[in-house]
């Protein structure tokens, strides 16, 4: 059972947004300051991109830890409702897959920075975040993470 009325769940749930979230303000005034260009919200592209480098082949998507089920602190299965957040991320976790192998097939460049990394006690600072960015897009793997850990290739 819910604990606010509908009105007060629909307004809450209207509040979360889609787009120009703070991490994802974060990662494009980073990556703008440091002389890296890019589009934003690329729809024509599967899983529709955070943010879409060009000259790099290279696309980042800025994932929330609690909608993409990040195996870290900030991800918590709600109390209520087990079964339906469980179909409802685990939904989220698979579509992004496959979107990922997608764009992997279209010979497309995939980084993704968690939440994590980005907000909250285990923040990366703009140094090690800008590091760890260029480090990967230097090195020419083909799919990354980016979270509170640091580093991690894909494949």
């Amino acid at each position: 059972m819910d604990v606010h009325d509908k009105e007060t769940r629909s307004r809450n749930m209207k509040a979360i947004r889609s787009r120009d979230t703070r991490p994802e303000l974060i990662v494009r005034k980073l990556l703008h300051r440091n002389g890296f260009r890019f589009r934003v919200s690329c729809g024509k592209l599967p899983g529709k991109p955070d943010i879409w480098m060009a000259k790099w082949n290279t696309v980042i998507f800025i994932n929330g830890c609690f909608w993409h089920m990040h195996e870290c602190e900030k991800f918590r299965l709600p109390d209520s409702r087990q079964d339906f957040w469980q179909k409802k991320l685990n939904s989220n976790r698979i579509r992004d897959r496959i979107k990922i192998e997608e764009l992997r097939t279209l010979g497309i460049r995939v980084l993704t920075i968690w939440e994590c990394a980005l907000t909250g006690k285990g923040k990366l600072n703009d140094t090690i975040l800008l590091t760890l960015f260029k480090t990967w897009l230097f090195s020419g793997q083909s799919e990354s993470d980016i979270d509170s850990g640091g580093l991690t290739i894909r494949k």
